[in-house]
């Protein structure tokens, strides 16, 4: 089976689907986001596509497309859907896999279930994206506390943002974690600029390790 991954995040808006970019043109992977909430505007997969730089057949396409940019649960209520999770199953590919979840682990796809039950169903591991600034913190060992709670595999941390060495440092200190490395915030994102950025940063031999 080829390798898989799922990439979430501490909190919305951290910088995951980039670094999700990053990681599939770098393994020349496939990209699958299983629920899409907001349709105006350029989409997850939509972005993968644009910065990735894989063929655009190997962006797959969402299990559940919402209209309202909102958390899931609220999203589908609108909708008049009901996520079913028997449907978020990951599709099998010839190449790597890219699983973007939305937002952070206890984000709800209804209102008892959230993204951490599916990824403890999957036992696929998660790389974990957090910010650098200020507050990150509390919000990084909680999560991880709550995988290592749900039994869920860990491959390590990125960290997204400005170097701040002494909180990358106490995180993976009290975290148990490794830390995969740093993506620098980037400015006017180019698919080249992306490439060249994660291999300045990131080894790729590092995700094909088994987290123990």
């Amino acid at each position: 089976m080829s390798p898989r991954f799922v990439i979430s995040g501490t909190d919305t808006g951290i910088g995951k689907t980039v670094f999700s970019a990053a990681l599939t043109g770098a393994l020349d992977g496939y990209y699958w986001k299983p629920v899409q909430s907001g349709l105006d505007g350029e989409t997850d997969s939509e972005t993968i596509a644009r910065l990735s730089g894989v063929p655009r057949g190997r962006i797959l396409p969402e299990a559940y497309r919402l209209s309202t940019p909102a958390s899931p649960h609220l999203s589908a209520r609108l909708d008049g859907v009901a996520i079913d999770p028997g449907k978020l199953v990951p599709p099998m590919t010839r190449r790597p896999l890219v699983i973007e979840g939305a937002g952070g682990l206890l984000v709800p796809l209804s209102d008892d279930l959230v993204f951490a039950d599916i990824f403890a169903r999957w036992q696929i591991p998660v790389i974990l994206c957090a910010r650098t600034s200020l507050g990150t913190i509390n919000h990084t060992l909680l999560s991880l506390e709550l995988m290592r709670h749900r039994a869920i595999p860990v491959l390590g941390i990125v960290f997204i943002g400005a170097e701040n060495r002494e909180t990358q440092r106490i995180i993976v200190q009290i975290g148990g974690v490794r830390s995969l490395g740093r993506l620098p915030w980037l400015e006017n994102t180019t698919p080249e600029g992306l490439r060249r950025t994660f291999r300045d940063n990131f080894e790729l031999a590092s995700f094909a390790k088994v987290p123990a």
